[in-house]
């Protein structure tokens, strides 16, 4: 297949998205973001996603790899108008992320209606970070050094972090941490030490298979803001929970895009004590490109 007609069949299955969840497709920011990462499109990973709650039900967001290089993508961002510009730490926080410490690829998150929202780092397995190499970066968020015993408590500070993720729009970071213990009575602690409700559940049951957990954390407040769980499943009959009636409409409506069986599924807490559910599906699959579903993968190697 020649690259148009793939670039031509990529913009039919994002209006697809938007049309199966009935949210406004604004093509003119769909074709302005991929214009301007057209030479990473062909070969990257891309992927489409979805949540529960008022944050996520308005918008499908798409999201796709970039190669580490001379431009990092929020100077591309930048140069055709995707953000703007500002004086804020969030602006140079992945160039100081890029500047010291290797850099596996980066993403772009993209919603169908809403433009350019976020941009990933991913680190190479052999160099994942621990917290403290990202509490030296001038332009981190405070709340993450405020938060340091919590981390500690947790035993989240000596964890490797395989990926970061930054909110432009929202100005929050996501730290993703592998290999937490997430039985119930972890989360429990968890959400306690949060001063969260306490966790239904369906979400407990869910983070029992838990490959990570990350947490939001911004510029403006000292407090986390939400707490998730990553789980990979190879079809809704492996959850060990129902699926939102919203989310199986959508994967069941789309699911004939994906490269692949496996997706991610996703459960947070956030600080007002809503429990949001998000999935994410591959349109193109390279699990090599995911360090996370990596780690995964090598674990079920070892059992």
């Amino acid at each position: 297949m020649s690259q148009t007609s793939e670039l031509t069949e990529l913009y039919a299955a994002i209006e697809e998205s938007a049309r199966l969840f009935e949210v406004p497709y604004a093509h003119d920011k769909v074709q302005s973001i991929l214009t301007a990462y057209q030479d990473a499109i062909p070969n990257s990973s891309i992927a489409f996603r979805m949540g529960t709650g008022k944050r996520y039900s308005n918008d499908v967001d798409w999201r796709f790899t970039v190669p580490p290089g001379d431009v990092s993508p929020y100077a591309v961002a930048l140069e055709h108008g995707l953000l703007e510009r500002t004086d804020h730490p969030v602006s140079t926080l992945l160039q100081e992320v890029a500047e010291r410490h290797d850099v596996n690829f980066f993403g772009v998150d993209f919603g169908v209606a809403g433009g350019l929202k976020k941009m990933y780092v991913a680190f190479p397995a052999d160099g994942w970070l621990r917290l403290s190499a990202l509490l030296d970066l001038p332009s981190m968020a405070p709340s993450v050094a405020a938060n340091r015993d919590f981390f500690t408590r947790h035993g989240m500070d000596g964890k490797q972090i395989p990926t970061l993720s930054i909110d432009y729009r929202h100005r929050t970071v996501n730290l993703y941490f592998n290999g937490l213990p997430t039985d119930k009575d972890a989360v429990r602690s968890i959400f306690d030490d949060l001063q969260l409700p306490q966790p239904s559940e369906q979400l407990l049951t869910l983070s029992e298979r838990a490959i990570g957990a990350y947490a939001t954390l911004g510029w403006e407040s000292s407090r986390i803001e939400r707490f998730s769980f990553s789980i990979v499943a190879q079809s809704p009959a492996d959850l060990p929970v129902p699926m939102e009636p919203e989310i199986e409409k959508f994967l069941t409506g789309i699911r004939h895009r994906a490269a692949d069986d496996k997706f991610f599924y996703y459960a947070a807490a956030s600080s007002t004590g809503e429990e949001i559910y998000k999935i994410q599906s591959y349109y193109r699959f390279k699990p090599w490109l995911n360090p996370m579903l990596e780690s995964d993968i090598a674990e079920d190697q070892d059992s």
